[in-house]
């Protein structure tokens, strides 16, 4: 093979994204919270960058007015919404734009002191807001610990076991005991361990520390429990049949009743198989909609925007007049032109979001009417690519409008995404979403005879009499996620026995 080293010249074709399109793609994708946080974070590095009189966080500038649309030059021009064009004119003038700006430029500058207090203002309260940590288990074991008159050496060991127990793991104790000991230790090294390990299982919550399920829960069970023989032997040896709920096979090997098995059963139903995800740090988002749905007076759905607390903004007056100044530098001149470009970009990507996402959630509304009259049991199937379509926008688009968007309806407030949801068809051609057969089929299991639970065939039998036709492997999926258990572990013996 013989091989050459040389230069050549190829032709070729790519599309990439200016950066300031990608800004705008990024505000479209911003709840209004985030857009917020943007917002002030651009006012920051751009002096250009003035809020109307009034608005949230508004900055004193003395004679600084908001310019009328007819005084602006032709870059600092108000974007004009074109709900016929999809607003391409204006995307061209913004590429534009971004084509004509310096992107060499030193844009670093001196913020005013009015706006270094606010932004310190703002630290402050995010502070004096913040929640307090809460404990975690590993601090919660260490307390109790150091309380405790115990052997130096096994409370060290006993920390060293603290250490590696994990709330999002259950508190179960992962590591053997003997890797937690140095090389070469002895049989009384480990008993030691074993000490230390006791230790730690007698704090609270208990069956902490646990090395499998049935340690866990017989760590819990109360001796003076009069059953508490039976409930030993039940987790120690037919702990997995009373997971598969195989009764008669327990009644078979322990000579218990179907019914006394039952009771002891829901004793242990009582304990807890995670004692340390109590120690879980939990997160509830804050969720501000981001969209107001309101009825009219003929029931009609009207939409609008949740953004009085985004800013209106505008280009400096005093920076506009700067620039016809006749002592205002070369270099002083670039600055502000390509301030101007930032700010305005910034402006109309927010009346371009505005623009976006009130259409996209008037054809979401349009599509959903049943499911916000009726509820969840009439929501149709809906693909993002049919809303792209009926808006004139590109699919992604569609994504970026209503990912972290909230909505909020006479149903409560709902992510946007709520709405889109795949389906099916009835033997009469019919769209059905998934959202209702998996409704059909709680309904079907809760009024089942749970002497004789609905096999998965079965369920697919009752859903075709309803007009839906589901293969069975999809029953299976959706059962499994829904948390709904197998037939056979759904039913109750004490009604066939």
């Amino acid at each position: 093979m013989r091989m050459s080293v040389g230069l050549h010249a190829r032709q070729s074709q790519v599309q990439k994204l200016a950066p300031r399109m990608i800004q705008s793609m990024e505000i479209l994708q911003m709840p209004t919270l985030a857009l917020q946080e943007r917002i002030e974070q651009e006012m920051n590095e751009n002096p250009l960058l003035e809020q109307v009189a009034g608005d949230p966080l508004s900055p004193d500038d003395g004679d600084d007015e908001a310019p009328s649309k007819d005084t602006r030059s032709e870059d600092e021009k108000e974007l004009v919404v074109d709900n016929d064009h999809n607003n391409k004119d204006d995307f061209e003038r913004l590429l534009n734009m971004d084509a004509d700006s310096s992107s060499n430029f030193d844009d670093s500058f001196r913020r005013s002191a009015n706006r270094m207090s606010e932004e310190a203002d703002r630290r402050h309260d995010m502070m004096a807001n913040a929640q307090s940590r809460p404990e975690s288990l590993n601090d919660f074991l260490l307390h109790q610990l150091a309380e405790l008159d115990i052997d130096d050496e096994v409370e060290q060991i006993a920390e060293r076991i603290v250490s590696t127990l994990n709330a999002s793991d259950g508190g179960y104790l992962r590591t053997p005991l003997a890797d937690m000991l140095p090389p070469g230790h002895t049989k009384e090294d480990l008993a030691k361990a074993e000490e230390a390990l006791a230790v730690v299982q007698s704090l609270e919550p208990t069956g902490i520390a646990a090395r499998d399920l049935a340690e866990c829960l017989i760590l819990q069970l109360d001796p003076k429990n009069p059953h508490f023989d039976e409930l030993q032997k039940l987790i120690r040896l037919h702990l997995n049949d009373l997971a598969e709920n195989r009764l008669p096979q327990i009644a078979k090997k322990t000579g218990l009743s179907i019914e006394d098995i039952q009771e002891l059963r829901m004793d242990l139903h009582l304990l807890n198989p995670k004692p340390g995800a109590a120690f879980l740090e939990t997160y509830v988002p804050n969720v501000t909609p981001d969209i107001i749905l309101e009825q009219d007076e003929s029931g009609e759905y009207r939409v609008r925007l949740d953004d009085d607390r985004v800013p209106n903004l505008f280009i400096s007056k005093y920076y506009r007049k700067r620039l016809q100044a006749s002592d205002c530098t070369t270099e002083e001149r670039e600055f502000i032109k390509q301030k101007i470009n930032g700010a305005q970009w910034l402006i109309d990507s927010i009346e371009q979001r505005r623009s976006t996402l009130t259409k996209v959630a008037e054809a979401i509304v349009e599509h959903q009417k049943r499911f916000l009259d009726e509820g969840p049991e009439a929501i149709e199937p809906l693909k993002m690519q049919q809303i792209a379509d009926k808006v004139g926008v590109h699919v992604t688009t569609v994504s970026r409008a209503v990912d972290d968007k909230w909505i909020q309806t006479p149903r409560g407030i709902l992510p946007l995404r709520r709405f889109f949801v795949g389906g099916t068809q009835t033997e009469d051609g019919d769209d059905v979403a998934w959202d209702t057969i998996r409704l059909k089929l709680q309904e079907l299991i809760d009024k089942e005879d749970k002497s004789k639970p609905f096999s998965d065939e079965a369920l697919v039998e009752e859903l075709q009499q309803a007009g839906m036709t589901v293969a069975r492997r999809t029953v299976t999926k959706y059962r499994k996620k829904m948390g709904i258990p197998s037939s056979r572990q759904r039913r109750d013996w004490t009604l066939s026995s």
